[in-house]
């Protein structure tokens, strides 16, 4: 079984070529992240010509996630439960359901802006409201993973340059702790293995010719339990996505399972 997760930037703007890759991939489930754009502009059709089901959390031009899966969609729910509202607005940013043999979640988490933003308490609010709705999957028989953009690199590995991220947010000890926190629900970090590079960047932005440079960060991330683990045969980031005109500045990750 073939997992991936993907921050498309705007499915609309990467409707072409998400749709060429999943028929190029085989890929059986697709989370994606930073939709941007409402429930109904969802290009469902599209997909299910391609034989996938959508699950969608989406409400305007800002965030949006999504689960399409040719393996099933059952048991959805739309939103994180006792998640954290920004400016009186629960935002869309996660959804889950069971896939086939495997339980999903697909996560965009708040960015955070800048660690005395009001966006960087919400941030950690939201991260710490995420480890309580996962903890009784995560501790489960069944298969389980969240996946998603993340917003925090786990370890300085994980960022080109660490001292140009000191005190900014994505790296912080509490983003990183809220990360292990999730960890000790009973989730591992499925880590890509490298390919071209030695360290699997997700995330390149699109100024100063970070991709090509692969001045990148880790922020886009598969956290699974036991069952899931265990079943991985492989795991790898696909930066060839990231290449060319009109691309995501997020390269899908893609999970291989043997279940």
């Amino acid at each position: 079984m073939r997992i991936a997760t993907w921050n498309v930037n705007s499915i609309t703007a990467r409707l072409p070529r998400l749709l060429a890759w999943l028929e190029s991939t085989g890929t059986d489930v697709l989370c994606l992240q930073e939709t941007k754009c409402a429930a109904e502009q969802f290009p469902a059709d599209a997909l299910r010509e391609l034989g996938y089901e959508c699950a969608v959390n989406a409400t305007g031009r800002w965030n949006g996630v999504a689960l399409i899966s040719r393996a099933g969609l059952a048991d959805v729910v739309t939103g994180l439960p006792g998640g954290p509202d920004f400016e009186g607005v629960q935002e869309p940013r996660a959804i889950s359901a069971t896939c086939g043999p495997v339980r999903l979640w697909s996560v965009y988490v708040p960015n955070g802006r800048e660690v005395a933003h009001d966006h960087y308490a919400y941030k950690l609010a939201w991260l710490e409201a995420l480890r309580k709705a996962v903890a009784s999957d995560a501790a489960g028989s069944q298969p389980f993973a969240v996946l998603g953009d993340f917003n925090v690199a786990p370890t300085d590995e994980d960022v080109w340059d660490p001292a140009l991220f000191e005190g900014a947010t994505h790296v912080t000890p509490a983003e990183r702790a809220a990360l292990a926190s999730l960890r000790e629900e009973g989730l591992s970090d499925v880590r890509p293995r490298p390919l071209k590079y030695d360290h699997p960047y997700t995330f390149w932005d699109y100024r100063e010719l970070r991709f090509p440079k692969n001045r990148g960060m880790r922020i886009d991330l598969v956290y699974g339990n036991a069952p899931f683990t265990t079943a991985v045969e492989d795991s790898y980031v696909d930066r060839e996505e990231r290449k060319g005109k009109g691309a995501s500045d997020h390269a899908p990750v893609v999970v291989d399972l043997d279940l």
